[in-house]
């Protein structure tokens, strides 16, 4: 009888802890969404997450995990939150609505293939969608008008690489240009040289001209001079 007691006592207490956790959970929501709806987005991400903390498996504070850092333009962080949503519920569609969302990331983000899987995803679950079939149909007609990526890639490398060889071209003009200026200076500066190697070769010669004839004057009035005075004498002697 006491064994049967106790067994009700443990039962009644990990019911009154799942109540109270699954109490928890719902509070968290509840004080989400309502700082969700204040466009509180960073506390209200906060409180999700610890609704999640308290309930891995709770579909709803996933989903709206997910919009809180959706609204924030933390999509890259989104898009797993809600594809934890979609596999923690067997409701089709609840399933739905988080591969709509997920369409909507890659739509705004110009991944149309991405969004029109998401989109197709979320249509198997919920057919009767009328906005997410709209949106997979405005997918399709822009991935359509889309340029290819790789027509697109082909064109950026292409344009690059014309830069490059401009840019290659333009070093190797300059550097025939610095060549061809230096070669003129070494010319100019050669020319140069001639043009004053004669210069100084005549001075030197006409300082040598000059000095001989200086010689020569001097040779010439000392034979004078002693020819007058030779002269001279002979006048005297004669006189």
């Amino acid at each position: 009888m006491k064994l049967h007691i106790r067994y009700i006592y443990l039962i009644i207490l990990l019911s009154c802890t799942c109540i109270s956790n699954a109490q928890n959970v719902r509070d968290y929501i509840r004080q989400g969404n309502r700082l969700f709806h204040q466009r509180q987005f960073v506390k209200a991400e906060i409180s999700y997450r610890k609704a999640i903390e308290k309930d891995h498996q709770s579909t709803e504070a996933q989903f709206n995990l997910g919009n809180a850092l959706m609204m924030q333009g933390k999509v890259k962080k989104a898009i797993p939150q809600f594809q934890k949503a979609a596999q923690t519920t067997n409701i089709k569609v609840k399933k739905a609505k988080p591969f709509h969302n997920i369409g909507e990331i890659y739509q705004m983000t110009q991944q149309y293939q991405q969004a029109i899987n998401a989109y197709k995803q979320a249509l198997r679950y919920n057919p009767q969608d009328d906005q997410t079939r709209y949106n997979l149909a405005l997918c399709q007609k822009l991935l359509k008008q889309q340029p290819p990526q790789n027509n697109k890639n082909n064109k950026n490398k292409n344009k690059k690489n014309d830069k490059n060889n401009k840019n290659k071209d333009k070093n190797k003009q300059n550097k025939d240009q610095n060549k061809n200026q230096n070669k003129n200076n070494n010319q100019n500066k050669n020319q140069q040289n001639k043009q004053q190697q004669p210069k100084d070769q005549i001075s030197k010669e006409n300082a040598e001209q000059m000095l001989n004839a200086a010689l020569d004057d001097e040779r010439n009035a000392q034979q004078k001079n002693r020819k007058v005075q030779t002269g001279n004498r002979k006048l005297e002697k004669n006189w």
